[in-house]
């Protein structure tokens, strides 16, 4: 299928790894021109030469999101170098694990900065040229906001805020024709979720444990699944499809999982 993005600018945040790596990729595929915004430079800049080497087109911003000035410098640049933006995918953050019994006032301030603050900046400050254009705008969630984790308590707040703030927008934009939707995610094998694995002594077996729970065919999303339904939304393909929560998780978050 032709999604029709061929030069449309598309910012990722946290785009160079995981996930956000997995759209970058698609979305270069596609035609568009992902514009990856975060904070490792070392990383960003690997991500835009390995896109680039495959003959695609990918630029990049440097920011620290949970800096407005910086989240505001990176916008200008796009807007500079391009002169337009078609789409925002709200994707960089860290399950944290800032837990109420262990956490603080302070330490669960700083998750919902690094989780949730920094979407609302970044389609506050992209939402002109995104008037201007009738782009789209896509959130990457968590399955914590509706299923809970257990000691996370600032990831989880912060995924709520995702799943209310794509609705609230979405409301919000009907006038200037701007979707907004959000991809769910539960299971999905990135670097972020190795490490955590890798945290247990017994970490085959705690795989094993995750795997045999999740109900279509007791695997992990990969990044490219992540991807594919991204790219569909952010795309004009889903031109009548906003204030959607859509769940690519394998039926983990809906589906009972004690059949399996």
């Amino acid at each position: 299928m032709d999604l029709q993005l061929k030069d449309k600018v598309i910012i990722v945040t946290g785009g160079s790894k995981g996930i956000g790596n997995g759209i970058c990729n698609l979305l270069a595929e596609e035609g568009a021109i992902p514009i990856i915004i975060g904070r490792n430079k070392l990383d960003i800049i690997s991500t835009v030469k390995k896109i680039k080497g495959k003959g695609y087109q990918v630029a990049y911003a440097l920011a620290e999101l949970t800096n407005p000035d910086e989240c505001k410098a990176a916008i200008k640049k796009v807007l500079k170098e391009f002169n337009k933006i078609d789409g925002l995918i709200n994707n960089a953050g860290v399950n944290d694990s800032i837990g109420l019994e262990n956490g603080s006032y302070d330490q669960f301030m700083e998750s919902i900065k690094k989780n949730v603050a920094h979407y609302y900046s970044m389609a506050h400050l992209a939402l002109p040229a995104l008037k201007k254009s009738k782009g789209s705008i896509v959130n990457i969630g968590s399955k914590t906001s509706i299923t809970g984790q257990g000691k996370t308590s600032g990831y989880a707040a912060a995924n709520g805020g995702r799943n209310a703030l794509t609705r609230e927008w979405a409301l919000e934009l009907l006038p200037y024709s701007i979707r907004v939707n959000a991809v769910i995610v539960a299971e999905c094998y990135t670097p972020l979720y190795e490490k955590w694995i890798n945290t247990f002594d017994n970490k085959d077996e705690k795989l094993a444990s995750i795997l045999k729970n999740i109900p279509f065919e007791n695997r992990m999303t990969t990044t490219q699944e992540i991807a594919n339904t991204v790219a569909f939304l952010i795309s004009e393909k889903s031109s009548h499809t906003t204030g959607q929560l859509v769940y690519v998780d394998g039926g983990y978050t809906h589906l009972d999982r004690a059949l399996n």
